[in-house]
């Protein structure tokens, strides 16, 4: 055997004895507040054995996979730095309970499993590099026995409809983590939090913007830590950085072919004349395949009535009428449903780019995850109007289970991620769909596949602004 392949195969010995676990030091623990830290020296002494690395994976096969080679690069890297070892997690893997993405019901389990052994619990997206020296010399300059909170700031220009309107006089006075600088919690901390959740519920039964929602538990009003900056904690690569971000939209190979989409569109008579145009002067045209679903037939446009009546609040006799349709032989037959509202703003080309890295065979639901009474066993639901994307496989699965909606007017987004549940299929996030408007986020938004309402805004504007690319690859 050469000396090349002695080397690989005990770096591959390394990386599979570390994968399997590893032990860690105790720490003490306190319960402090801490505040801003006052100088950048050193204030304790901790080795990689002292930190927890979450990643938040998903259980989708392509997100799966994803997590798992982050875990793999990182034990790698400790292996090679030979300065301990990390225990590095994987979310999905860490219990059956599909809403533990919302980081707060799985407190209790990560403080019961590593609380008397870990000093640091470090959370990361599947897409964040780590670098493990930088990482341990940032977390050195905070006392391990305070409790910190630990992130890149985010913080809203003007209030926000998904946060709430919280602080809504002074929204740039609240800061929240960029998950995908990672953001971390001493274990005093997470050890306080994980104690409350269990007695103290959130305010709100939805959970739709996870960074904010956690900092906003954790400030608990003012009498929590606030998070502090930690400049090593970047998203853009620089000096020192202990985390870069590549993008929330891989490269996963040449997009799926237009004819591989199918678009519903749901809309109603008052809407036809308002709405529509929007849609046809901006992303119509990358569509192959699309149709209107409203309660009057119009052959301008035109549009389908599927013999639902119109609803005021919820859809989901007319999305469910939709889901028949597409498994009809009154459709070609596609690998993919998207199924957008009227007031929907979307880049189908950035859409199929996206999809190229999940399996149509698999029942997979994408968009944005919003989660209804996680902490009491609820569910998760691609919200509607991001945008909901249903592969085939999923598609078929929803109506063989024979579940329905128990009114026309439900919530179909809901009624949807509930049926879900109840089949064990994992609702998919994506950061890249948006419930809102662009306004609504933080100003670090780049990459975006769709906003969502015309409210206050030209949406014609917005979609040349945001979702229409300059240069577009060529269309298959």
């Amino acid at each position: 055997m050469s000396h090349h392949n002695v080397v690989n195969g005990c770096k591959l010995v390394a990386v599979l004895l570390l994968w399997l676990g590893s032990s860690a030091e105790d720490k003490p623990t306190g319960r402090t507040h801490a505040s801003e830290p006052q100088e950048l020296t050193p204030h304790s002494s901790i080795g990689l054995s002292d930190v927890v690395l979450v990643i938040q994976s998903q259980r989708n096969s392509f997100h799966a996979r994803r997590g798992g080679q982050r875990k793999v690069e990182i034990l790698q890297q400790a292996a090679e730095l030979g300065q301990g070892v990390p225990v590095v997690l994987l979310l999905h893997e860490l219990s059956e309970f599909e809403g533990d993405w919302s980081i707060l019901p799985l407190l209790p389990n990560l403080s019961a499993t590593y609380g008397q052994s870990a000093s640091w619990f470090f959370f990361i997206e599947e897409e964040t590099s780590v670098s493990l020296p930088n990482l341990l010399q940032a977390l050195q300059r905070y006392h391990v026995q305070e409790e910190w909170f630990l992130g890149k700031l985010l913080h809203d220009n003007e209030p926000s409809i998904i946060h709430h309107y919280a602080f809504s006089e002074d929204p740039g006075s609240f800061s929240y983590p960029d998950p995908a600088a990672g953001w971390a919690l001493s274990t005093p901390l997470l050890q306080r939090l994980a104690e409350r959740i269990q007695h103290k519920p959130l305010k709100s039964d939805f959970t739709i913007d996870l960074k904010h929602e956690v900092a906003l538990y954790i400030w608990e009003e003012g009498n929590g830590p606030k998070l502090t900056a930690v400049p090593e904690f970047c998203t853009e690569t620089r000096d020192n950085c202990a985390t870069t971000f590549t993008t929330y939209l891989p490269n996963c190979g040449d997009p799926v072919s237009r004819k591989e989409v199918f678009v519903a569109v749901k809309t109603c008579q008052k809407f036809h004349s308002e709405r529509l145009p929007v849609v046809k002067a901006t992303w119509e045209k990358d569509a192959e395949f699309l149709e209107y679903y409203s309660d009057v037939a119009d052959a301008s446009i035109p549009t389908i009535n599927l013999g639902v009546p119109n609803t005021e609040r919820g859809h989901c006799g007319k999305t469910f009428a939709i889901l028949r349709r597409f498994f009809s032989k009154a459709v070609p037959k596609t690998d993919w449903l998207l199924i957008v509202d009227d007031d929907t703003l979307i880049s189908l080309p950035r859409l199929r780019r996206l999809l190229r890295c999940y399996d149509p065979k698999e029942a997979v639901s994408l968009g944005e995850r919003y989660g209804y009474s996680l902490l009491l066993n609820g569910y998760s639901y691609t919200t509607g109007g991001g945008g909901m994307v249903l592969s085939r496989a999923a598609v078929s699965m929803l109506l063989s289970s024979g579940c329905r909606c128990y009114s026309d007017d439900a919530p179909d987004d809901m009624v949807l991620g509930r049926c879900f549940a109840f089949l064990g299929v994992p609702i998919t996030h994506s950061p890249l769909f948006h419930q809102a408007r662009p306004y609504d986020y933080s100003e670090t938004l780049e990459q975006a596949v769709s906003f969502h309402k015309h409210w206050n805004i030209d949406p014609v504007f917005v979609f040349k602004l945001w979702l229409q690319d300059t240069h577009p690859r060529d269309e298959l």
